[in-house]
C-alpha cells in the first residue's frame, strides 16, 4: 500500500497506536505530522522517522481545544499546504464503576474521546472538500460496539465516534472523501499498562487468540483505510481484536 505524495496527520502519535500508525504511514511513504499533548515524546518521535528516512514532522496538539487544534490546523497548513488522511487515535480511559465517574472525569473522557476527533475532522474538512478527495480514519474501540465493564463512558463516546463516522461517510462521499473506523480490543499499549493486572488476566482470557493486539496490528487497519486499495470503501467499522467481539 504505498501513500507517496499523501500528507498525513495522527493524533496521539507520541505513543501506543498513536505512534505505530505514524510508523506505518511514514513506511508507506507519506508524510507524517504527530500530533500529541506529549512535547518531549513527540518530537522525539518524529526525530527517529526522520532518522529512518522518512518525512515527519511534530507539531504539539491538545484535541480537547478548539485553540489548539485551529493552531495545529495552521501549522500544518503552513508546512504542508493541504492535508490528505486525517488518522485520529488520541484516546484515554480508566476501568471505573460509573457511579464513580465525577464530573471531570466524565469530560475527560468525553471531550477526549469523542470532541477530539469531531474538531481535527472539522479544522481539516473544509480544504478536503474544496479538493474533492480525502481520507478519515478514527480509531474507535470494540468498547463503542457492544460496551466494556467499568468503561460505560468510554463506550459511550466511543460509540459516538462510531455513529459520527457513518454519518460522515454518507455527507462526504459525494465529495470523494472517505470515513471508516477501527475499532481495537484489548491492545499492548501504555494504557493497557495501567489496567490492573487481574483485569489484564481477564482480558486475555476472553480473546480467542489468547493475546493482546500489537499496536502495529491496529496501525496496518489504518492504513488500509488511508490506502488507495479502501477508495470505494466507506462508513465501514472494523474490529481489530483477535476475535473477542464477534459483532455483525
Amino acid at each position: 500500500m504505498k501513500l507517496n505524495d499523501k500528507i498525513a496527520i495522527v493524533t496521539g502519535a507520541a505513543s501506543g497506536i498513536g505512534l505505530a500508525t505514524a510508523q506505518r504511514l511514514a513506511e508507506a511513504g507519506a508524510a507524517v505530522v504527530l500530533a500529541d499533548i506529549s512535547a518531549d515524546k513527540g518530537e522525539q518521535a518524529a526525530a527517529e522517522l526522520r532518522a529512518a528516512g522518512h518525512r515527519a514532522d511534530f507539531v504539539r496538539c491538545d484535541v480537547t481545544s478548539d485553540d489548539s487544534v485551529n493552531a495545529f490546523r495552521d501549522a500544518v497548513l503552513a508546512l504542508h499546504g493541504r492535508v490528505d488522511v486525517i488518522a485520529n487515535v488520541a484516546g484515554w480511559g480508566k476501568i471505573q464503576p460509573f457511579l464513580e465517574n465525577d464530573n471531570a472525569f466524565i469530560q475527560s473522557v468525553v471531550e477526549i474521546n469523542f470532541m477530539g476527533p469531531l474538531r481535527m475532522v472539522r479544522a481539516f474538512l473544509p480544504g478536503m472538500v474544496e479538493r474533492k478527495t480525502g481520507k478519515i480514519v478514527n480509531v474507535s474501540s470494540d468498547a463503542g460496539r457492544v460496551g466494556s465493564l467499568g468503561e460505560t463512558v468510554y463506550s459511550g463516546a466511543k460509540g459516538g465516534v462510531i455513529a459520527f463516522t457513518k454519518g460522515l461517510a454518507r455527507e462526504m462521499a459525494r465529495h470523494g472523501i472517505t470515513a471508516n473506523c477501527v475499532c481495537p480490543g484489548p491492545t499492548d499499549t501504555p494504557l493497557l499498562n495501567a489496567v490492573p493486572e487481574k483485569h489484564r488476566e481477564a482480558f486475555v482470557r476472553a480473546i480467542p487468540m489468547r493475546r493482546f493486539g500489537k499496536p502495529s496490528e491496529i496501525a496496518d487497519a489504518v492504513v488500509f483505510f488511508a490506502s488507495p486499495r479502501a477508495d470505494y470503501v466507506t462508513g465501514q467499522v472494523l474490529s481489530v481484536s483477535g476475535g473477542l467481539n464477534m459483532v455483525g
